[in-house]
């Protein structure tokens, strides 16, 4: 085709009108996208699935973890360095402040650890369906209530 024209017209008008009917027919059958997209998601609108807050949960309660062992190493520095800084870690512990962060990182400790359990039992296939998702969602939930309350009422 391109050939043929050069040889009609033997121009660069000839060479442009070959391209572009290869062009025109190398299209055909091709749909468009969809370019009304939105520009910015509310992610507040979506609900999302138990499992997946869950999930999310998990991964965030990961990164409180991180960032609460500065807490604990402190209280642990402070504790067996000497008789004096004993009872001062003591006493901040017994701060009410201090009761609720421990408190916060003992439900966030226990929270993140099911949790992790249910992801472990996910990689073996063990309840991977949406509804044994849900169910394992409400596990967690459970559990970890039941065993932060448990743990709170025997430290105070």
């Amino acid at each position: 085709m391109l050939c043929r024209s050069l040889e009609v017209d033997g121009s660069l008008r000839g060479l442009r009108q070959a391209h572009n009917a290869s062009v025109s027919i190398s299209n055909i059958g091709v749909k468009r996208m969809k370019t009304e997209r939105p520009v910015n998601l509310n992610l507040l609108v979506f609900r999302f699935p138990l499992a997946a807050i869950v999930s999310i949960t998990h991964r965030i309660t990961g990164v409180i973890l991180f960032a609460g062992v500065a807490f604990a190493l402190y209280a642990f520095d402070l504790a067996v360095a000497s008789e004096q800084g004993f009872v001062a870690a003591k006493a901040l512990v017994a701060h009410p402040l201090g009761m609720f962060v421990l408190l916060g990182l003992i439900a966030t400790l226990t929270f993140h650890i099911v949790a992790g359990l249910k992801h472990l039992l996910m990689d073996f296939h063990v309840g991977d369906t949406v509804e044994a998702a849900f169910y394992g969602s409400i596990a967690v939930i459970v559990l970890t209530i039941v065993i932060t309350g448990a743990v709170g009422v025997t430290l105070w």
